[in-house]
């Protein structure tokens, strides 16, 4: 199971948890290269303390995927073992490769692959139909298409998949997107928001005061002497979600435990 590293949490399914039981499963902790390199290893940490193994990775430069093999024969050792205890042989290990639009499932398969088995791409739902993928003798892989669970039940989720793209910016206001996602980094990250815009965030200001005073940083201005807030949104989102911020992570396991609301917008 595919994820994002920067929102581990809302880029996970709950649809697959129904639909998987009790198989054995692996998360990869996608995109660890834009993520808080200390909160992915707290975010392993959490998993393992679930009993499921996660691996940071990052499918481009392929950090990480060496230790997927041997992670899923990990996690397979009792199945395997049962088997050969019964003087069965060991089949072939399929795996198959789910998770959300925008995680990188192509580019995983890809660099996996060695070859251009999967279309990739850097916006979501290219892949369209199921395919296996054969790796080598003993592993294939078969990608699925990137699918939303119908409905968010928490609009945090909805929020925290539009910050990384993974839904269209085209169905919410960027402008109020923006504006979310600044509020939350200067709560979690104000740090960033100092080194990139110049902008320290004071006491009360909430994501329109911040959004606009970024902007003014920025020096965009329209005539008369407004400011451009469309434009300093588009340039926020961008920048974010090209790791221009620095390695952010969004959400911590903390927030599951406690059951808090992860986005710190009211």
């Amino acid at each position: 199971e595919i994820t994002d590293a920067r929102i581990p949490q809302s880029s996970r399914n709950p649809e697959i948890d129904r639909m998987l039981g009790q198989k054995p499963r692996l998360i990869l902790l996608n995109k660890c290269d834009v993520a808080d390199p200390n909160l992915t290893a707290r975010w392993c940490e959490y998993y393992r303390s679930k009993g499921i193994l996660a691996i940071p990775t990052d499918c481009k430069s392929g950090r990480g995927l060496n230790e997927i093999i041997p992670g899923a024969r990990q996690v397979l050792d009792e199945v395997m073992k049962r088997r050969e205890a019964k003087g069965l042989s060991q089949k072939l290990l399929r795996m198959m490769i789910v998770g959300i639009p925008n995680v990188g499932k192509s580019t995983f398969i890809n660099k996996v692959a060695r070859k251009k088995s999967a279309k990739a791409g850097d916006r979501p739902g290219v892949t369209r139909g199921k395919q296996w993928i054969t790796v080598d003798q003993g592993l294939e892989l078969l990608d699925t298409p990137g699918i939303l669970w119908p409905k968010f039940e928490d609009e945090t989720i909805g929020l925290h998949l539009a910050f990384t793209g993974a839904v269209r910016d085209a169905i919410m206001d960027v402008e109020t997107l923006a504006c979310h996602l600044i509020q939350l980094l200067a709560q979690r990250k104000p740090e960033s928001l100092a080194a990139r815009f110049k902008l320290v965030p004071e006491e009360g200001m909430d994501g329109w005061a911040l959004l606009e005073a970024g902007a003014r940083k920025r020096g965009f201005l329209i005539s008369g002497g407004e400011v451009d807030l469309e434009r300093m949104a588009h340039i926020l989102l961008d920048e974010f979600r090209g790791g221009k911020m620095g390695r952010i992570t969004l959400e911590l396991p903390e927030d599951l435990e406690r059951g808090a609301d992860p986005s710190g917008v009211p």
